[in-house]
């Protein structure tokens, strides 16, 4: 239920203004944002290497209009890229292909991404395609499957609230595609998509199981401590060494974990989001744990 009305709160325009506007959530929101710019982002990044943790960069923004707001996001991400390269930050970037014109004109979007995969094949940086919403799901697949024959360097997402997710698992498996395993932090309907957590929590433990032993450096991304265990379980019971995947956490969330894990020697990379369309992830992330919405509004309505 809080899933579901925090979505419906995201798509309010008149709450939207609000919380943006509002200077205490705009403070809240730096606990899971790095900022408005890629300058601030940077400094972020540089912290948690020296932490060592890894990062994924991802300049918030999606669901874009027109072909020159869709140009201009393929021309952010290569200015991540040339800052990765520049610093020397151990980073790559996440994309979301609805920010790079997806929902303009399907070329459009393939020549953008080519644009940022070129970039970072150059550099040798990992580029990976968030999933968004089940009705890109197949589109954003397609778009992965066929570019990575040319760019091995790109890899995507997959849900396990997604009833279709075993058979795209098994797909990219075979194509040695790299993959962050998710949950799945979109409202979908009953028809694509399981309705009790304990469905999706069950799917997430199965496909984990078949990523770590099969797949290609798989990114184990949760902050559910009883999937973490039982992925280190899992990689013990089997001798899978730690180089073979890694795990993934949101900036300003379990920075304890994200700590205890790579102090124990695994690897873990940290999603750090920045800009200033920060508004629909910060709904997600309250969506997603109870919480995370108790920290904002506390915090929000605060002396």
């Amino acid at each position: 239920m809080l899933k579901e009305s925090m979505l419906y709160l995201a798509r309010q325009e008149g709450i939207r203004e609000f919380v943006i506007q509002n200077p205490a959530t705009r403070r809240v929101a730096r606990r899971f944002v790095a900022g408005e710019t890629l300058a601030e982002a940077m400094q972020v990044t540089q912290a948690l290497n020296t932490n060592r943790l890894s990062v994924s960069l991802d300049h918030l923004g999606e669901n874009v209009s027109d072909a020159a707001e869709a140009r201009t996001a393929a021309d952010d991400y290569i200015t991540i890229l040339d800052s990765i390269q520049a610093e020397g930050a151990e980073a790559n970037i996440s994309v979301k292909l609805t920010a790079l014109g997806l929902d303009v004109d399907a070329d459009l979007c393939r020549d953008n991404l080519i644009r940022v995969l070129q970039r970072a094949k150059d550099y040798n940086i990992f580029v990976r395609v968030d999933m968004e919403g089940s009705d890109y799901t197949q589109r954003t697949l397609d778009l992965v499957e066929e570019l990575h024959a040319t760019y091995p360097n790109v890899g995507t997402v997959v849900q396990s609230c997604l009833y279709r997710t075993p058979r795209d698992v098994e797909t990219l498996i075979r194509q040695g595609v790299r993959m962050r395993l998710v949950k799945g932090a979109y409202l979908e309907p009953a028809t694509v998509a399981f309705p009790r957590k304990s469905d999706v929590d069950d799917q997430y433990i199965q496909l984990m199981r078949a990523l770590l032993e099969r797949g290609v450096y798989p990114a184990i991304a949760t902050h559910d401590e009883r999937m973490i265990d039982e992925a280190l379980r899992f990689t013990s019971e089997h001798g899978i060494p730690r180089v073979r995947f890694e795990f993934q956490m949101l900036y300003g969330i379990r920075r304890d974990l994200q700590e205890r894990l790579a102090g124990a020697g695994y690897n873990v990379r940290v999603y750090v989001p920045y800009g200033t369309q920060w508004y629909p992830y910060l709904t997600r992330r309250m969506a997603e744990r109870p919480a995370n919405l108790i920290f904002v509004v506390s915090n929000t309505f605060r002396g």
